[in-house]
């Protein structure tokens, strides 16, 4: 399974003290004063994917120590709204414009057309927005993709060209899906008129009830009625965050980082927006920016759940292992819950202790009671029994997470990969053809590219190419979101691109950070590119945690038997299969086969 970071985990609200400890066993708080709950979702802490994973509340949560020293604890999360116009047709050209009043305009040959009107631009030129009546976001965000990855793949002139068309159309429609109002009525009808709820009983109200789109509508209309509101702003920016999160649509950041700035702006120095600035910064895998704004956000409240967790999410991300597990129990001391739990366990794992990992998730599971923290833990336990090659247990940690939330991407993708390795491929094409519809990420494009390579059907090839081809459609589309996509495209450009674009960009990525991941990363690419001597201290870091990956141990051995050294080698290859015979397909296929010549030549 790809690395695991902070993309699906459930958000926090605003945290006002220290946490009453309360049995495992009894329901979790999700919201206290002030606290706006929302929607909770998943995935686990380091790895190198966009996103941010945080719980809510200030009231009573769960807690219980575990053998090993470590808590359990359970939690939830927030919403809000956007702005763009826009409108491509056959050499038409479009717009997009952002709350600045920044556009770009872009020649394009394509028939798509997506809309969405501004509302109202209140004194902080921050706009709140909603589309109009032609808005479909997911629809048109994916069929945009692609198409112009389609084109894409068959010149690197189309490519280029397309990217502007792709950037254009693409962000405009992921803007458009910002603005909340899916149902497709503008949501300006009133504008300043509407009766807004005030912020604290918009929180407890709307966005408790898990509805981000219905959240994002109320949150548009309080700040219509009363735009100087700090918390309500910075409620906005992080359900720009959420709504990126949930949608798999980096277009949503800039306006995340208006509204954050507007409340700072606002209210200098408030704890809720730099809270969400460290989020967004972890989701746009800035993670100096994350450690800092966290840091800024825990002088000003020390218990602010968002903010502890963001911490560990920065310092798992830039390798600093042994202060990540100090950020854990000093989160775990503070503020119980999902979401703190999920990291503890993440640190662990990445230790080599797996049972303790285990053991927390499974108390946090005991714990758990909304729907999305269900999903979101039972997730966390099917990735955890995935890496350790147990996939009829991965099977039933991510039944159990669909049974609570049917769209829980993070679960249907584990579910996937589970089914792949346990010799159903057509049930994972199938799963993970869903998963790339509605959220086109690289590491769901890839794995369903290889799977269709593996099956060899008719047009297969010309698919998997298609996936491979969407991997750079997203890239381009993250960077203008402000993401750093580098690791993305290194670790699908090795296997699967141009082996110096994977290099070039794995070694930006470990200038930044010396995570386990971006040493996985830089060995693999190197090796591609011939230079496995050079590769081979790199791909023993990425080992050296203790951490148990299949993934790495392939890497690593493919690189020893490259540099000549058998003995290593077989012993790398051997324990990848014997840790998780699934963990590619065609990756297992490689190793199997490495080991097959090398027995021959003994």
């Amino acid at each position: 399974m790809p690395p695991r970071t902070n993309d699906h985990a459930p958000e926090s609200g605003r945290d006002t003290g220290p946490a009453e400890p309360a049995r495992l066993s009894a329901p979790s708080a999700s919201t206290g004063a002030g606290a706006p709950p929302g929607p909770t979702n998943a995935r686990p802490g380091t790895g190198d994917r966009a996103g941010a994973r945080t719980g809510t509340g200030s009231g009573p949560a769960t807690r219980t120590r575990t053998g090993a020293g470590a808590r359990t604890k359970a939690r939830t999360r927030t919403g809000a709204g956007t702005r763009a116009r826009s409108e491509t047709r056959a050499g038409v050209k479009t717009e997009t414009g952002a709350g600045d009043g920044a556009g770009t305009k872009t020649e394009t040959g394509t028939r798509a057309r997506a809309r969405a009107e501004v509302i109202v631009r209140p004194e902080s030129g921050a706009e709140v927005t909603g589309p109009g009546p032609e808005a479909s976001p997911s629809g048109v965000r994916t069929a945009s993709l692609r198409r112009f990855a389609t084109t894409a793949r068959r010149s690197r002139g189309a490519h280029l060209t397309v990217c502007g068309a792709l950037l254009a159309v693409a962000m405009t429609a992921g803007a458009v899906a910002g603005g909340g109002d899916r149902g497709g009525s503008p949501a300006g009808a009133g504008a300043g008129t509407d009766a807004a709820p005030a912020a604290g009983a918009l929180a407890a109200g709307v966005l408790a009830g898990g509805d981000l789109d219905a959240g994002i509508r109320a949150l548009q209309s309080h700040l219509r009625a009363q735009p100087r509101d700090v918390s309500a702003w910075a409620n906005l920016g992080l359900a720009y965050v959420e709504q990126a999160r949930t949608d798999g649509d980096p277009s949503r950041y800039p306006q995340a980082e208006r509204a954050f700035d507007r409340s700072l702006s606002l209210g200098s120095g408030n704890e809720q927006a730099l809270a969400g600035r460290a989020a967004l910064a972890a989701a746009r895998h800035d993670f100096p920016g994350a450690l800092k704004y966290a840091d800024r956000a825990l002088e000003q409240n020390p218990y602010s759940e968002r903010a502890l967790s963001s911490r560990i999410d920065a310092l798992v991300e830039l390798g600093r292992y042994d202060e990540a597990a100090e950020a854990a129990d000093t989160a775990d001391d503070r503020r119980p819950g999902v979401p703190v739990f999920t990291r503890y366990a993440y640190v662990r794992e990445l230790r080599g202790d797996v049972r303790t990992a285990r053991e927390v998730l499974e108390r946090a599971l005991g714990g758990a009671s909304a729907p999305a923290d269900v999903a979101y833990v039972a997730t966390a336990l099917g990735q955890l029994a995935w890496n350790q090659g147990d996939h009829e247990t991965a099977l039933t940690h991510f039944a159990r997470a669909l049974a609570a939330d049917e769209e829980h991407l993070p679960a249907l993708e584990g579910r996937a990969r589970a089914q792949a390795a346990s010799g159903d491929l057509a049930g994972a094409i199938g799963t993970l053809e869903q998963v790339v519809v509605r959220s086109p990420l690289p590491g769901p494009l890839v794995a369903l590219g290889e799977l269709y390579e593996v099956r060899g059907a008719d047009g297969d090839r010309t698919k998997a190419a298609d996936q491979y081809a969407l991997v750079d459609a997203h890239a381009a589309l993250a960077r203008a979101g402000g993401v750093n996509a580098d690791l993305d495209t290194a670790l699908a450009a090795a296997d699967h691109g141009d082996p110096e674009a994977a290099l070039r960009a794995a070694r930006a990525e470990w200038d930044r950070r010396h995570s386990v991941h971006t040493a996985d990363a830089l060995a693999w690419a190197l090796h591609r590119n011939g230079r496995s001597e050079e590769a081979l201290p790199h791909a023993r870091r990425a080992t050296a945690t203790g951490y148990r990956n299949a993934v790495f141990l392939h890497h690593r051995g493919m690189i020893e038997r490259a540099t000549g050294r058998d003995g290593d080698a077989r012993r790398s290859l051997t324990a990848a299969l014997e840790l998780n015979p699934g963990f590619s397909l065609l990756g297992a296929r490689e190793a199997r086969a490495a080991l097959e010549d090398l027995e021959a030549a003994r």
